[in-house]
């Protein structure tokens, strides 16, 4: 079967589809987090680095489609950071879902059996989950990524614990409600509530001191850490002079992750279901115990491979758009500047819909936000995610034009995991949410394989040659977008900030039987040498213009 005209291209012209352009030539900027490119994933979707961990605690086969754990694992992980898959791709961050442990037991709540491998159904917020490995595998993961310059988020949930089952009990009545369900039409029906039946929301808006919940005072004796764990607590109160309320211990727990392990900042799930102040102290609360860590031997090496970098917060408010500016609205028309609370970024839901519009207007509407009522912070962009059910292209029939909205959006961007691979979103059988959530494609990938009309491998390398110009220049995400021609689509971004200035040139659609001249006015004078970075190719300005003598359909335009 004939190859389609671009995948064709990419492999006759640029060799093996695996292999991203070399930009060791271009030394990268120094990293800043509005530029950075995420990598979320779902562990136990990922890859399996240890097959004797994939059944714990009693949990069976016995879930409905794509709602049971699948076998990935921190060292499936680990695994490909070594690999250098993510360094290959240009990743500068990657965001793991909640590794703590989970409830034991499963639910069904209209979707058929579910088990908490996604993460977000807590159990003990202390300890790593065992389908997805130990304390030594978590270490492993973010020392592994450490050592090739990624950082690693950590995904926190603060508003509730996991469901209650026959394996599972309620936690206290002074530490969660149970009732009433959100009705989510105004403050109160959003924080006030359990966020849906059978999911106890904590009372993070309690002051009251709580004892501990004895289901984990007799878990901890049993598992020998009970006078540790009860030491720490009361280290951290009598530090902190917070009251003993839920909220404080939440915090405790998630901050000893970074303490321990050295996670880079956190995505925070769920937000605008509690209050705005929760994440504020959160934020203070993590940003201590990562100085504490980087004054550790890893710590101390981490600042030295990566420099020395605040903590940092992304978070989930759902419904926020790159459009509301700094003020989320509830639908009472209550408004929250979550980033006055604690965030560096807030994730952008709209981009699955703002990327059907052309890319002069998408890309020059966002950085009239972000250079504007959004200067000083940034959004989070994403095409598609694990709950998110409209995503922009959930076939992979546009992968080329997924790439191009996502990476080149000024902006953070959210690579979830298989978008780089055409990861078809649709699993036969499945329901609602699980569509989103089958394992990685690591067999099409090897395999080249077709997922519409494109070879996988093929859909990677174009991804993975925006991805890493992404990483070598802040100007692409973090930058001002202008305009410079409309045929050839051709627009500049500049990025002038703390001593680093940037400045690129970005062509897309060009013509596939020739070679065309690509206006580069004032960024690049005559005489001036610069790189393609989709090509690795080398050209001199003249007139004002660039030919590359390598036809290909994007030019990522930097000065050599």
């Amino acid at each position: 079967m004939k190859l389609p005209v671009l995948a064709a291209s990419l492999m006759l012209a640029f060799g093996a589809a695996s292999a991203a352009p070399d930009l060791s030539p271009v030394k990268a900027k120094p990293f800043i987090w509005d530029n950075a490119t995420v990598y979320f994933l779902l562990t136990d979707r990922f890859n399996n680095g240890d097959p004797s961990n994939d059944h714990a605690y009693g949990r069976k086969n016995d879930a409905a489609v794509a709602r049971g754990f699948l076998g990935g694992d921190l060292a499936g992980v680990t695994a490909k950071i070594k690999d250098g898959y993510f360094t290959d791709l240009g990743i500068d961050a990657i965001w793991i879902s909640p590794p703590v442990e989970q409830i034991h037991g499963s639910t069904d709540e209209g979707t058929g059996v579910s088990y908490g491998f996604h993460g977000y159904w807590a159990r003990d917020f202390t300890a790593v989950d065992a389908n997805l490995g130990t304390e030594k595998d978590v270490r492993d993961l973010v020392a592994a990524a450490h050592a090739r310059g990624i950082r690693v988020l950590l995904d926190v949930v603060m508003n509730h614990t996991g469901p209650v089952t026959a394996e599972d009990p309620v936690w206290p009545a002074d530490w969660v409600r149970t009732d009433p369900t959100c009705t989510f039409k105004d403050v109160k029906g959003t924080v006030d509530c359990a966020l849906v039946k059978n999911l106890p929301d904590f009372r993070t808006d309690s002051n009251a001191k709580v004892a501990l919940p004895p289901f984990l005072v007799a878990k901890w004796k049993k598992e020998g850490r009970y006078e540790r764990e009860v030491k720490e607590l009361d280290d951290f109160f009598k530090r902190t002079g917070y009251p003993r309320a839920p909220r404080y211990y939440l915090m405790k727990w998630h901050a000893d992750w970074v303490r321990k392990y050295g996670f880079d900042g956190f995505r925070a799930d769920t937000v605008k279901h509690t209050e705005p102040a929760v994440w504020k102290d959160l934020k203070t609360v993590a940003s201590h115990a990562y100085e504490d860590w980087k004054r550790t031997p890893a710590g101390k090496e981490a600042v030295e491979k990566m420099g020395n970098v605040p903590f940092f917060m992304t978070a989930e408010a759902f419904g926020h758009s790159i459009a509301d500016g700094r003020q989320f609205a509830y639908d009472d028309g209550t408004k929250v500047d979550y980033y006055n609370n604690g965030f560096d970024s807030m994730i952008n839901f709209t981009l699955p819909r703002d990327a059907g519009q052309g890319y002069e207007k998408l890309f020059s509407d966002y950085s009239t936000q972000l250079n504007g009522p959004l200067q000083g912070v940034t959004v989070l962009n994403y095409l598609d995610s694990h709950d998110d059910s409209h995503p922009f292209d959930p076939l992979r029939e546009h992968p080329f034009e997924e790439a191009d909205k996502l990476l080149l959006a000024p902006g953070q961007a959210q690579v979830y995991y298989g978008d780089e691979t055409a990861r078809v979103l649709k699993i036969d059988g499945a329901e609602g949410d699980a569509n989103l959530r089958s394992f990685m494609n690591w067999d099409q990938l090897r395999n080249n394989a077709r997922v519409g009309l494109h070879g996988v491998a093929e859909v990677r390398d174009y991804w993975a040659r925006l991805i890493r110009f992404r990483h070598a220049h802040p100007a692409v995400g973090a930058g001002v977008h202008q305009m410079i021609a409309s045929s050839p689509y051709t627009f500049k971004r500049t990025y002038e900030k703390n001593g680093v200035n940037d400045r690129v040139v970005v062509a897309l659609g060009l013509p596939q039987d020739r070679t065309v001249a690509i206006s580069v006015v004032g960024v690049f004078g005559d005489g001036q040498t610069v790189r393609d970075g989709f090509t690795g190719k080398t050209a001199i300005v003249a007139d004002g213009k660039v030919k590359f003598d390598t036809r290909a359909p994007v030019a990522l335009i930097s000065q050599d």
